[in-house]
């Protein structure tokens, strides 16, 4: 994001609010995470996971989750650590899911036996799956931090919580959303193409838009399902092409949501809307940045900061003060560590089953996402909800609902 951009996202706030961020945002940067051997001298540490896929085909967003959770770490040190055990510090044993399911296990294995009280992170859903039923067996508590599939949280596993939405409240809120959008437009859309990846998340995804998008007076054309990584979107653009939809739901990761947008623009397919629904790439700086014809106007539902909230501007410009791009990874892993924090100073203790106890107690309000204190039912939290993104120019800019809505929706498309 240029300066400019930055400058456009806080022009809604005051003087105060400002100067506010900035000094939060100094404080996100100029704080390092202490170094096993200083926390050693002092109160003994809490030891928490932070699992994330650094290497391998979801390395980028695996990086920004590592980014948020370390911020959020800084914060609760500098602020003097949990309190009610003597300010012990958060020591981070940090673990590479590698990208595979099989690697994010392992790492939970050895966290297991490095001894953290607790695991925040996962990012895509098999990883989460796999890696919370791996901490289950030790009854360690693990916070999902983006996983959606609705699967993670239906096996009763009484170790395992969700801070962010999933799968099936993602859809109801992003077809809640679309029909709204599209009835104050005037109803420009009537017809859908659906592209999913197809594993766990993709799919899962799009038999629930296929279920749902019907009752709402969308006719669908075709559902295109693509591998994961993908290296060419000749063939659906082609297919895309043919149809002549006026929507174009895609749910995907990072690489495959990118080459799909610039494979539409190569072939000029111009569809009123491109409405994604957890998209990989369409609430991405990085991605914006990087192709911003392709970008130009891609709505999107999905996690994202509250962006009235002067504490996740101040993240924000933090991180891209760092020359990383920003994403919903960010705020979510942030505000997942504070979450925790909340209910080890609660608990008063690093014994997992009492950690345990305060995260299903928890009315925790401290965090910077769209949501109120959150109330976990079997381990997920009810108040949790996305929100809709548009790439506007050179920035992200939250269109949808009004209460968050920094800018109107360009839809159709001009």
């Amino acid at each position: 994001m240029g300066r400019s951009v930055q400058d456009s996202a806080l022009s809604g706030i005051s003087r105060r609010t400002v100067l506010k961020a900035g000094a939060a945002a100094a404080a996100f940067v100029t704080v390092p995470v202490a170094a096993p051997s200083i926390l050693r001298a002092q109160t003994p540490a809490v030891k928490i996971g932070i699992l994330q896929p650094v290497t391998g085909a979801l390395a980028h967003d695996g990086d920004l989750g590592r980014v948020g959770a370390e911020m959020a770490i800084n914060e609760i040190n500098a602020a003097g650590g949990i309190k009610s055990l003597g300010g012990a510090k958060i020591e981070m044993v940090f673990g590479d899911a590698r990208s595979t399911p099989e690697a994010g296990t392992q790492e939970v294995e050895r966290m297991q036996a490095e001894g953290v009280c607790a695991i925040v992170g996962g990012f895509a859903s098999p990883i989460c799956l796999a890696a919370s039923q791996a901490a289950a067996r030790y009854d360690l508590p693990y916070l999902v931090d983006v996983g959606v599939s609705d699967q993670i949280m239906a096996r009763g596993l009484t170790n395992t919580f969700r801070f962010s939405p999933g799968f099936g409240k993602v859809t109801q809120v992003a077809l809640d959303n679309l029909t709204r959008i599209n009835e104050l437009a005037g109803k420009p859309a009537k017809t859908v193409v659906l592209v999913h990846e197809d594993g766990l998340f993709g799919s899962g995804l799009a038999k629930l838009l296929q279920a749902e998008l019907p009752k709402r007076g969308f006719e669908i054309l075709e559902t295109i399902a693509h591998p994961t990584p993908a290296r060419d979107m000749s063939n659906v653009a082609l297919r895309i092409r043919s149809l002549n939809p006026d929507l174009v739901i895609p749910s995907n990761y990072y690489g495959e949501f990118v080459l799909l947008a610039r494979t539409m623009q190569q072939q000029r397919i111009k569809p009123k809307g491109v409405y994604a629904v957890l998209g990989g790439a369409a609430s991405n700086g990085r991605f914006v940045k990087e192709f911003p014809q392709a970008a130009q106007n891609v709505i999107d539902c999905n996690h994202w900061h509250d962006p009235k909230n002067p504490k996740a501007l101040a993240l924000r410009k933090a991180v891209e003060a760092q020359g990383k791009s920003f994403a919903y990874n960010v705020p979510l892993n942030y505000s997942n560590l504070l979450l925790l924090a909340d209910a080890i100073e609660r608990a008063g203790s690093a014994d997992r089953k009492t950690i345990i106890e305060a995260l299903n107690a928890s009315t925790f309000a401290g965090h910077i996402m769209p949501y109120g204190p959150t109330k976990f039912v079997n381990g997920q939290n009810e108040g949790a909800t996305p929100i809709n993104t548009q790439i506007q120019g050179e920035d992200i800019k939250v269109i949808f609902p009004e209460t968050f809505a920094e800018s109107k929706a360009n839809y159709p498309a001009a």
